[in-house]
């Protein structure tokens, strides 16, 4: 067996755990700050079994200056994993009145990513970043807004306590991407994902706090 395909059978079986852990909560929501301020929410649903799933995600995000909208951000998409494998991905993303869309398709020797600018393809065991699926992270990874493959590397830390959106804390371990972003991830000791903080290209800090 060569090195693709264990990769690939193990990341399989850390996201059947995975989906088999979310499968009780079926929902995940987080508030969004920006600099501390809420900005907006961003949510996920999980439909079907623990080995064949579908997560839709829905996020919506409105910065302002004082009381005028100055950005705003709009992103829906529908994951489907098989056998605990990803399978395919539909992202339909608005940002600054811009419209972008982007599928994905596993094949048996690649990912093919179809943007605007044309067809990607990526390695057979690329998944997109979607955040909620640690077992995700260590592998190759595209962008699902852009299609485009990203130059990360991840490191599992420890366990920490992080803040929820009602105030209080959870338990949750700790993983940091670097790279050509700056991202914190955490998950609780169910596997869910329970929060972010990530750098964004102006500088500003996004949170997200697990309502």
């Amino acid at each position: 067996m060569d090195q693709l395909s264990r990769r690939g059978l193990i990341a399989a079986g850390l996201s059947l755990a995975c989906t088999r852990a979310l499968a009780a909560n079926r929902r995940l929501a987080f508030a969004v700050f920006r600099n501390g301020v809420q900005v907006g929410e961003h949510q996920m649903t999980f439909t079907g079994g623990p080995g064949d799933t579908v997560v839709r995600t829905d996020v919506s995000l409105v910065v302002k200056l004082g009381p005028v909208p100055v950005y705003r951000y709009a992103h829906q998409a529908q994951e489907r994993w098989s056998g605990g494998r990803f399978a395919s991905l539909e992202t339909t993303t608005t940002a600054a009145g811009r419209t972008q869309k982007v599928s994905a398709r596993r094949g048996a020797e690649a990912v093919l990513i179809e943007t605007a600018g044309g067809r990607i393809r990526a390695p057979a065991d690329a998944l997109p970043l979607t955040h909620w699926n640690a077992a995700a992270l260590t592998g190759p990874l595209f962008n699902p807004q852009e299609g485009k493959m990203l130059r990360l590397s991840a490191r599992k830390l420890g366990l920490e306590r992080v803040k929820l959106a009602s105030g209080g804390d959870v338990a949750a371990t700790r993983w940091s991407l670097r790279g050509e972003s700056e991202i914190d991830n955490w998950y609780d000791q169910g596997g869910a994902w329970a929060a972010l903080r990530g750098r964004l290209p102006d500088g500003s800090t996004m949170e997200y706090r697990r309502l």
